[in-house]
């Protein structure tokens, strides 16, 4: 499958990335790549107006191992829920249209659609819910119509979002894709547009394969992240191409537990807040690879962000090989992301690597709570551009002075080595 945007194709992209030696993976799987299911149960037609109720029940009738398939159109749904075991086959030509009806995802306190104290009114388009195989395939889109006007207003689900950011509260919001409590879900091929909130979120989930996925949503669509696992472990998120308006991918680890022995290789950002880890890492979040990343306008590149009142340990995160152009932050590792937030939550981030990564100017900011809890950062062949500027407070940085560029503070410039330009070509090949 090949993935195009701006001249670029996927699989061009992925070939330019792939210049270093592998490192292991840190989701403990054998990963591969998913295949088309191998039935078919059902057909569903589209019909022209609602067909939530033809869909769910095509679904729920299902038998496991089995996919239901739909062809081309337009079908218009309010929130399904999957199956154990069941595909949702969206094919070539095929679009699974969110209805923006708040009444339809409200979750019984009638605040979907409405800015209140909290922002977790609305049920999502597409739950998993403690459902163990299955998953969403094809070559087809679902579109969350994030910036369709809401049925009974003139007003969207962003322009909704940017109003309770303006008025301090929170948006109620339906996310595109929830997983929560489940086990091995496969997300494959499909393509993800403007979802009112988060596109792909994952809660407790043990075993997930996100291959080939592409995430596109305007760069102003708040809190629309592409892809979060949360308290989830044994995650893979490869060969996918994810622009969107918040976090291209947020790992998170809050009070509902840990996130551990996660993979983020061979992947394409577009516009989006970056490559993150946090805020919420109460729990804790290790054993984490990022390898073959591409970061093409992003504000922040790498970041790990944190403060008082939802830090705890980051450990064992390896970056490598990753290209980086026009961020603002290409590095970020902020324990104070809140500077006026209080508690007794301290980030500490250690064993954190970065290993054959190329960008150009901005901040390579990191910045650590204390001397105590300062942050323990490993650089091997780190090079940025002669402009960008390191920004270090209570961090503890290991590195070879001739491997760094530009230098760290107090260390002179080492050689500048050949194959520097390679992240540079990557990027003027297929883009200008």
């Amino acid at each position: 499958m090949t993935k195009h945007f701006r001249g670029w194709t996927l699989m061009s992209i992925v070939a330019t990335m792939v210049v270093c030696p592998s490192a292991k993976a840190q989701d403990r799987r054998i990963v591969a790549e998913p295949v088309a299911p191998h039935t078919v149960c059902d057909r569903p037609l589209p019909s022209g107006s609602n067909d939530t109720a033809r869909l769910q029940d095509a679904i729920d009738h299902c038998p496991a191992g089995a996919a239901v398939y739909l062809g081309r159109g337009e079908f218009r749904s309010h929130p399904l829920e999957m199956k154990s075991g069941v595909t949702l086959w969206i094919g070539r030509g095929a679009t699974l249209l969110a209805i923006p009806e708040p009444a339809a995802y409200d979750k019984g306190r009638g605040q979907c659609g409405r800015i209140a104290g909290k922002g977790d009114g609305c049920r999502p388009l597409i739950s998993f819910s403690k459902t163990r195989g299955g998953g969403i395939y094809g070559d087809g889109i679902i579109d969350g119509q994030g910036g369709a006007p809401m049925v009974g207003s003139a007003e969207t689900w962003w322009q909704l979002a940017r109003r309770a950011q303006a008025e301090g509260g929170g948006q109620n919001a339906p996310r595109l894709i929830q997983i929560d409590h489940a086990q091995d879900i496969t997300l494959s091929g499909v393509t993800l547009r403007n979802a009112p909130n988060f596109h792909v979120a994952m809660n407790r989930v043990e075993g997930a394969t996100v291959w080939g996925l592409t995430i596109d949503t305007p760069a102003d669509a708040r809190n629309t992240d592409g892809i979060d696992p949360g308290a989830s472990q044994d995650v893979t998120i490869t060969h996918s191409f994810i622009r969107t308006g918040d976090d291209n991918v947020a790992i998170k680890a809050g009070d509902n537990g840990s996130t551990r022995h996660i993979s983020i290789t061979d992947n394409y950002f577009g516009w989006g807040h970056g490559m993150s880890i946090g805020s919420e890492v109460n729990s804790g979040a290790s054993d984490i690879l990022v390898r073959n990343l591409t970061l093409d306008g992003t504000t922040s590149g790498l970041r790990i962000k944190s403060d008082a009142s939802r830090g705890g340990l980051v450990e064992r995160v390896t970056y490598e090989n990753v290209c980086l152009r026009g961020n603002r932050w290409p590095v970020a590792f902020d324990t104070k992301y809140d500077p006026h937030a209080q508690g007794s939550r301290i980030p500490v981030y250690r064993q954190i690597v970065l290993r054959h990564v190329r960008g150009d100017n901005g901040a390579l900011l990191m910045r650590g709570v204390d001397e105590a809890h300062a942050l323990d950062v490993t650089l091997e062949d780190v090079r940025f551009a002669d402009s960008a500027t390191w920004q270090l407070e209570h961090a503890n940085v290991t590195a070879d002075h001739s491997d760094v560029s530009p230098p760290l503070p107090g260390r002179a410039r080492g050689p500048i080595p050949r194959d520097w330009q390679r992240c540079a070509r990557a990027f003027q090949d297929g883009n200008e």
